[in-house]
């Protein structure tokens, strides 16, 4: 009997870790975490195990009726319109953006319009329509592979099931 009492402590110890750690992984598996808020966006997004996620790939905006494709503001607002049709469309909606990749040029005037951008990023996060705030990243780049576009989004989300 001697011989069986160290595997059995063994298997014992094991599987009261195995209950513990699955209490805690089910109790931090709650939600999804955003700390470090800033004006237009959170530093730090934890996304635990077990949530569902969604990647849309880049996009830009669509040329307007007179030829034209707007400035970096309307451009901005153009490809976040159509990101939301697209998330709603599959049951998620911009609350559950928790990432934001931006590329943009600099216009005809060789200017960057950051502040273009802000505005009409504005318009979808952080606001009393969408109070939630993805993490981001806005990079300048040489150019993008439409002519005319100004901007380039992607974007990641995030949802822990019902």
């Amino acid at each position: 009997m001697i011989k069986f009492k160290k595997p059995l402590i063994a298997i014992s110890i094991a599987a009261s870790l195995a209950v513990v750690l699955g209490i805690a992984a089910v109790s931090s598996a709650a939600e999804i975490v955003r700390t470090g808020e800033g004006r237009n966006f959170y530093n730090n997004i934890m996304i635990p195990a077990g949530a569902e996620t969604l990647y849309l790939s880049g996009s830009g905006a669509q040329q307007q009726a007179d030829g034209t494709w707007g400035d970096m503001e309307q451009q901005t607002i153009d490809t976040f319109g159509r990101f939301q049709e697209t998330l709603e469309a599959q049951g998620w909606s911009l609350e559950d953006i928790v990432q934001v990749r931006a590329f943009a040029v600099s216009g005809a005037d060789g200017e960057l319009d950051f502040a273009g951008f802000n505005a009409g990023y504005q318009q979808f996060f952080g606001s009393e329509k969408n109070a939630m705030k993805p993490v981001r990243s806005f990079v300048e780049i040489a150019g993008l592979v439409v002519p005319g576009w100004l901007i380039e989004i992607e974007i990641r989300a995030a949802r822990m099931p019902d």
